[in-house]
């Protein structure tokens, strides 16, 4: 905080009716007047700036500062982030490795709801945490419609499948973006990451249920158990202790691939007594030789090779006050303002996803530069939109950060007492619908979860943890995801439709999560 109160009003109540005012016009362009994402982000930081700048006295230079600041965390690591992953990910596709990875996915088993674990849940992890941004719900959904799964069920299954994985992509981007915040007492996004490992692995264990449910009943879950709690395990298990040890970067890498593993292997030796077919008859698949299936993986094996040791805390040090690279970080103050930054390209993630891509790049026969090129340029055209959206939205958070807005909302969140733990993941669902993104959810109010948690003596790591944990239940219904999945099957204006068959289930993990982080912030 900048400024030297967050009560400029000298009343609560008014204070913190202004300080909603960015929060509500969010809601109100994007649901009411149904605007843009790009338009709604830039009038709202402009909206946001007259107001910390007329009302609670930010100085023009630190208000201006907090943009800038906003522009350049947006770009790096996030942007950065996002494009690489894409542009690997379109490299895969356009060489054809992605044709013949997704065919050894489909050809383990014959069986339409082993196929749903492996596509449906652990293929759409995998894409979540290595493209994410409606990549895996997309992908996926024509996947399963390929496989005989009607449009708008295929939808809905890699949906709710995605509520497994939302909180870790791309490469953890939604929680790895907490360490730009400057949190109360210190929170980092490791902290919040090991802090979701007590709530998500419930979650990631009951989806594969639900997803066989939904598509044979009690009767395919009875038929399935063994691969049901196979996939559940494994990814619940391994995701858990990748992002309590290492954090969130490749906590959507690792996991699917093991959980999907483990699945294939079973497979070999298990199949269900009887062989489900939605078609009523079985469907051909393209085989492929093991050492074509081990090269049409590469690019995702790279990846993951160089985030874990982009991630390792030796590799980080390097870069740390006093390491041997501390030199390559850029460390200044923006001109005009107070605001100090610190810019570590080099050592950012997507300095990671860089090398995996000049690798993939050179160890693939039909892939050159140049059309590497042509790809990436492509990405950036995709891309540019959303990321401007994000720096906004960044520079909206900064903004009520430094102007004292937070605090304020803060406070009188922490005026609701013991029962703002219930409702604090509620706070999460709502930014994810508002806005179609974790990311920009846990930077519009992991601020304010942290300072209503230290206002009210309850552990802050948990209320961001369940804004973040809230959020990715509500990816099931947002607009955003939405209009991607419906798009992705064909099923363009039947996103109400869609919306009602996900709804009820959004909304019965949101209780769950309310009543456990209800329960946890008594324990903790």
């Amino acid at each position: 905080m900048l400024v030297e109160q967050y009560n400029p009003f000298g009343q609560i109540g008014i204070t913190v009716l202004v300080s909603v005012i960015p929060i509500l016009l969010f809601l109100i362009c994007l649901t009411v007047l149904k605007m843009k994402g790009i338009t709604t982000a830039l009038i709202n930081l402009v909206v946001t700036f007259v107001l910390v700048y007329g009302f609670f006295h930010l100085s023009f230079g630190n208000g201006v500062g907090s943009i800038i600041q906003g522009i350049i965390q947006g770009l790096v690591p996030i942007g950065y982030i996002i494009v690489m992953a894409v542009w690997l990910y379109k490299i895969s596709v356009n060489s054809g490795k992605f044709d013949v990875l997704r065919s050894s996915i489909a050809g383990i088993s014959h069986d339409q709801r082993i196929q749903l674990l492996l596509i449906g849940f652990c293929f759409n992890a995998f894409l979540e945490g290595a493209a994410g941004f409606g990549v895996p719900v997309a992908i996926c959904a024509v996947l399963l419609m390929s496989l005989g799964f009607k449009p708008l069920q295929a939808a809905m299954l890699c949906l709710i499948a995605n509520g497994a994985s939302g909180a870790f992509g791309a490469i953890g981007i939604p929680v790895g973006i907490i360490d730009t915040f400057d949190l109360q007492e210190g929170i980092s996004s490791l902290d919040v990451s090991r802090m979701t490992a007590l709530t998500l692995p419930l979650i990631n264990l009951s989806i594969p249920f639900l997803m066989v449910w939904l598509v044979d009943g009690f009767k395919g879950i009875k038929e399935t158990m063994p691969a049901i709690l196979t996939t559940g395990i494994t990814y619940a298990v391994s995701q858990a202790l990748f992002t309590i040890f290492l954090g969130p970067e490749i906590a959507d890498i690792v996991p699917p691939i093991l959980a999907m593993g483990a699945l294939a292997l079973l497979c070999k030796k298990w199949s269900p007594k009887n062989t489900f077919f939605l078609s009523g008859h079985d469907l051909e698949y393209e085989k492929h030789t093991a050492k074509d299936i081990i090269k049409a993986w590469s690019p995702f094996y790279l990846l993951t090779l160089f985030i874990l040791i982009w991630s390792l805390p030796a590799f980080k040090g390097l870069f740390a006050e006093g390491g041997a690279l501390s030199s390559l970080v850029a460390n200044f103050t923006i001109p005009g303002s107070e605001i100090n930054m610190s810019l570590d390209i080099i050592g950012a993630t997507g300095s990671a996803l860089l090398v995996a891509v000049i690798v993939t790049i050179l160890t693939t026969k039909n892939m050159t530069f140049q059309t590497s090129g042509h790809l990436l340029k492509e990405t950036v055209k995709e891309f540019w939109v959303p990321i401007i959206m994000i720096c906004a939205i960044i520079g909206i958070a900064k903004l009520m950060t430094y102007g004292g807005m937070t605090m304020a909302l803060g406070e009188a969140a922490a005026k609701t007492g013991s029962a703002f733990p219930f409702i604090s993941p509620i706070l999460g669902w709502i930014g994810v619908f508002m806005t179609g993104s974790v990311v920009n959810n846990n930077t519009l109010f992991a601020p304010i979860q942290a300072t209503a948690g230290a206002a009210l003596s309850t552990n802050s790591t948990l209320l961001v943890a369940a804004n973040t944990v809230g959020g990715v239940i509500a990816k099931l219904v947002s607009p955003q995801s939405i209009a991607i999945a419906t798009a992705a099957v064909g099923q363009q204006g039947k996103e109400s439709t869609l919306t009602k068959m996900t709804l009820k289930y959004s909304l019965g993990f949101l209780v769950f999560v309310c009543i456990w982080t209800f329960i946890l912030s008594l324990i903790l």
